[in-house]
């Protein structure tokens, strides 16, 4: 799987588009970035850029953009509102996927050491790259910002961890480093900026000093007035929103807001957001107005609705959420079949698809049946003293009939690397063991693929029961039915589960899976058995 990695550089310029499209166009160029964001404030005189890419790319796009800011920013006569240490004021890089934070150390560290070689420019590292507790913050480096560096950087104490220690006049310094994904998150209010100050300083982790600390941890903010938007801004980084959400953050700013008599008016988030941040933000609105919202597309539109993410500017799912830009199509060409043209290649001339994309097929169809009956039972007036338990129910279902319809594509994917395998060379001894090894994790996929769909499956079989003691007897043939095809779909899977399991070696993978397989199969014919009788006996 691809590692991805994000950078996201702060520049110190957000007034002059011709300097923030050059820079742009150096990431843009840089063959293996994908540019994802540019976010330049005018009242901050900052453009903050994200993109992504492998751990090479990012590197050299992040080095590019730098040779074109130091062409064309200044910093002897830079202003603006946001702190600021200097031209390319700080480099983040940022663990995406399939990269660890430890792998995004050495990215930033290899960033840092070449930027000071190639330019002269002083480099410190901070967050998880920094080896000095006390400048291991941005804002411990940043204390005095540009206009005292040239007294701090002489020190001993404030050496650069890169690079000469001398000052640059027109750069200053960069700082570089891993950190985990931060949200540079506002809060609106329609108040004055000392306001918005008062309530960042009862907010924020350093709170008014040592003695009085904020509420909120792994939050550093301000207030200030934005003359573009003419309102004031509770202004934070989130540092890890598994600690302080946004949505925490909001509800934090609207209870001093009431106190003070502030009216709050949305919020937005600068740059990107993690999906995992939306969704929880819609799980905490879900939860306390005891809402039942399953899709992921409402529950990004209800996160966005009750933080008022589109208060001050459109908050587009596609480009401000980080997975949806980076992901990439699902290669899932027999569910994306119309049900026509999927019976048909079953029925061709060919062994894949065959019974375990079948098998995937007509589980997920067993469930959907199960869910379609819930949720036609859910919301009916002469229903409604069931809605509590249908609220139970939906949610299994649902999201195993979702979670079982990549396995129709996976079992033949599994099928396909087997073949290939098949066809290895084996002329030498190492040739040989290779194609071995191949050949066994071939038939171990070939048995996890219908596995997991007996798993998942499985999983199904208490919400199918409820529904069928409890849902609309409108629909008793359709949970007849999809009772029988999750039977099937089960009893299809272990066939498959069980044809390959024989040439496997590993005795202990073998005999565990057979156990649990063999416990889901008497499973799957004791529990379809008994929601037949609970439907039979039903009299309404």
């Amino acid at each position: 799987m691809k590692k991805i990695v994000e950078c996201v550089p702060n520049f110190s310029e957000g007034r002059n588009k011709k300097t923030i499209n050059a820079i742009a166009d150096a990431i843009l160029q840089t063959k293996g970035c994908r540019l994802l964001d540019i976010d330049a404030g005018n009242s901050t005189n900052r453009t903050v850029y994200t993109f992504v890419g492998s751990p090479e790319a990012v590197v050299e796009g992040a080095l590019s953009a730098a040779v074109v800011a130091r062409q064309k920013i200044d910093m002897q006569t830079h202003q603006g509102e946001h702190h600021r240490l200097g031209a390319l004021d700080v480099c983040p890089f940022v663990p995406v996927a399939n990269v660890t934070m430890e792998e995004c150390v050495d990215i930033s560290k290899e960033f840092g050491r070449r930027l000071a070689e190639n330019m002269g420019i002083p480099v410190y590292l901070y967050e998880e790259s920094a080896s000095l507790e006390y400048r291991k913050k941005l804002s411990q480096i940043r204390d005095g910002q540009y206009e005292g560096l040239k007294d701090k950087i002489i020190t001993k104490e404030w050496k650069p961890d890169f690079g000469p220690a001398k000052f640059i006049p027109g750069w200053g310094a960069t700082v570089t480093g891993a950190r985990f994904f931060l949200i540079a998150y506002n809060v609106n209010l329609l108040s004055t900026p000392n306001q918005a100050h008062r309530i960042a300083l009862n907010l924020r982790e350093a709170g008014r000093g040592k003695d009085k600390p904020g509420r909120l941890k792994a939050v550093k903010g301000m207030g200030w007035y934005v003359d573009d938007y003419n309102l004031a801004q509770v202004t934070v980084n989130l540092d890890n929103y598994n600690v302080t959400p946004p949505h925490l953050l909001f509800e934090e700013v609207k209870k001093d807001a009431d106190k003070l008599n502030i009216a709050v008016a949305g919020s937005e988030i600068v740059g990107l957001v993690p999906l995992e941040a939306i969704l929880m933000a819609a799980e905490y609105y879900i939860e306390k107005e005891h809402l039942f919202v399953l899709e992921e597309d409402q529950k990004v539109r209800l996160a966005i609705e009750r933080l008022g993410l589109n208060s001050v500017a459109l908050f587009n799912p596609k480009e401000k959420i980080i997975e949806y830009i980076i992901a990439e199509e699902k290669n899932e060409p027999l569910a994306g079949l119309t049900v026509r043209k999927f019976i048909e290649e079953v029925a061709s001339r060919s062994s894949a698809p065959g019974g375990g994309s079948v098998a995937a097929t007509v589980a997920a169809m067993g469930v959907a049946l199960g869910s379609m009956v819930a949720k036609l039972t859910l919301g009916v007036r002469k229903f409604e003293h069931l809605d509590i338990k249908m609220r139970d129910l939906i949610p299994p279902l649902h999201h195993a009939a979702k979670a079982l319809i990549p396995l129709i594509d996976d079992d033949t994917h599994a099928f396909k690397e087997y073949v290939q395998a098949l066809g290895l060379p084996e002329e030498t001894r190492a040739q040989k063991d290779f194609k071995l090894e191949t050949l066994q994790q071939g038939l171990k996929t070939a048995v996890e693929v219908p596995f997991t769909t007996m798993k998942i499956a499985d999983a199904a079989w208490e919400a199918m029961i409820e529904t069928a003691r409890y849902g609309n007897m409108a629909s008793k043939s359709d949970v007849q039915v999809g009772a029988m095809a999750l039977k099937t779909g089960i009893l299809g899977a272990y066939q498959n589960v069980v044809i390959n399991l024989p040439d496997i070696m590993d005795k202990s993978f073998k005999d565990k899976t057979l156990k649990q397989a063999k416990d889901m199969k008497i499973r799957a014919e004791h529990k379809c058995k008994k929601i037949l009788e609970i439907l039979d006996s039903r009299t309404s």
